[in-house]
């Protein structure tokens, strides 16, 4: 492989591509010239009133929003699962850092999982007897996986993660932990399955991220032991310190064989959610270019955002450039800028995705209610959408960042995801369509991307 060849696939794989790449497409959108979305950006301003008027009615002080991760999902219905766990160790005087580990292989796998459920699908948790749909009932799915030791190949410590037993988990398996049956559909499913056999295949795959070749079993909590010892971290009695870009090495390459081989390479090295993006390829592009190919990263960031809380939380580590990371382009932040008018749907893949609907969703006889256009999830209307999305996420949150009067560190993306744009895009869904309170664009799901 050639060096311009390695360095082209460095910068897809690093977070400097992602908001690089979705810019020359906002830069597009400018001059409107996107292929597929009408752009308001006079818009613009009312999804920005309406984020402020949900972190007002959410949160007295904004320091007391937390970041956006996989915890707030944990803790669904009043209930602190997570920290549950985490005392119920500490009475059996558990080593902090093996705590730290056993959060982080938890984390690790139920973000994994976390793809769209779709509309139908719920989870009803045995301990209480509530049911929870979406990412929330894919959290408690998991959570309870993890609890029961269906991730552990070690009878002796069930509350782990490790290779051997991901490696061997079937459809079934997943098909009964997450109360799969025809009145309970959940999209992905094998998607998911083949998904967890990945992440053991690539667990073992990287020792020197996840451990594993000293006798003990591999794990994703390791990667704990990788970040404190690795040479950019540094470690005084009063703190210590991890820089952003190791966190994402583990993230990105140590996690490259999740991914399905149908996504995106180049000379045979699979990028993840990477894409080709009409818009940016020009008539004269030549074939082996990559200057159309748009990173989005998102569920390597999801979990990446996910995982830095923990480690703050219980091992008291300061990370240094969060701020590299960006919005997360998907169908709630998409959904929010779709619903309030940013972004429309040109009138023929208005009509294309509607027709996509129709052909692959709606059952013979059944009454069409709240229909939704609908994309397979490589489609360019999706990867325009989802490029749109990076840029305009951190407009809003610097619009929201002046209206009041504070800077990035008073105030994060992650902050704003959290208490903002997520949550906007869910209420709005649930107040436009009442019955599936889906996303205003539906995305094919394969259980590997959203």
């Amino acid at each position: 492989m050639s060096i311009q060849v390695q360095e082209q696939i460095e910068y897809l794989k690093s977070l400097k591509a992602i908001r690089e790449r979705s810019r020359k497409v906002y830069e597009k959108a400018e001059k409107n010239e996107l292929g597929h979305f009408n752009v308001d950006f006079s818009k613009l301003q009312d999804a920005v009133t309406t984020v402020l008027s949900l972190m007002e009615r959410d949160y007295k002080d904004i320091g007391e929003i937390p970041p956006h991760g996989r915890w707030r999902h944990f803790d669904v219905g009043g209930r602190s699962r997570v920290q549950i766990l985490i005392d119920q160790w500490k009475q059996n005087i558990i080593d902090p850092k093996e705590i730290t580990r056993r959060i982080l292989d938890l984390f690790v796998v139920s973000v994994l999982l976390d793809a769209g459920a779709g509309n139908s699908w719920s989870y009803k948790e045995p301990d209480t007897g509530s049911s929870f749909n979406r990412s929330e009932g894919l959290a408690i799915a998991s959570y309870d996986m993890f609890k029961a030791g269906l991730f552990s190949s070690q009878i002796s410590q069930p509350h782990q993660v490790d290779a051997d037993r991901l490696i061997n988990i079937s459809v079934d398996d997943v098909r009964k932990a997450f109360q799969v049956n025809d009145a309970n559909p959940l999209e992905g499913l094998e998607g998911r399955s083949n998904l967890l056999s990945r992440l053991g295949q690539a667990l073992k795959s990287h020792p020197e991220f996840f451990g594993g070749s000293d006798g003990l079993p591999a794990r994703p909590g390791n990667l704990l032991d990788y970040l404190l010892s690795h040479p950019t971290t540094t470690i005084t009695q009063s703190e210590t310190t991890v820089k952003i870009e190791t966190l994402w090495s583990v993230v990105v390459d140590g996690l490259a064989e999740v991914w399905p081989p149908t996504r995106t390479s180049i000379n045979d090295v699979s990028l993840g959610d990477v894409w080709p993006c009409e818009v940016l390829k020009s008539p004269g592009t030549a074939a082996d270019s990559t200057e159309y190919l748009v990173p989005f990263h998102k569920l390597s960031q999801w979990l990446t955002y996910s995982l830095i809380e923990p480690m703050i939380k219980i091992s008291t580590i300061t990370f240094e450039g969060v701020e590299h990371l960006t919005g997360l382009p998907e169908y709630r932040n998409g959904g929010l800028l779709t619903d309030i008018g940013v972004l429309t749907l040109k009138s023929d893949d208005l009509e294309r995705g509607l027709k996509y609907y129709n052909d692959n969703v709606l059952k013979p006889g059944q009454k069409p209610v709240e229909i939704v256009p609908m994309f397979e999830v490589d489609d360019p209307v999706v990867i325009e959408w989802r490029a749109m999305t990076v840029v305009l996420l951190d407009i809003i949150a610097e619009k929201i960042r002046e209206n009041l009067g504070l800077n990035k560190e008073q105030l994060s993306l992650a902050q704003v995801l959290e208490a903002g744009t997520w949550k906007a895009g869910r209420e709005i869904a649930k107040s436009l369509r009442p019955i599936t309170r889906g996303p205003p664009i539906a995305i094919k799901s394969d259980g590997t991307v959203f």
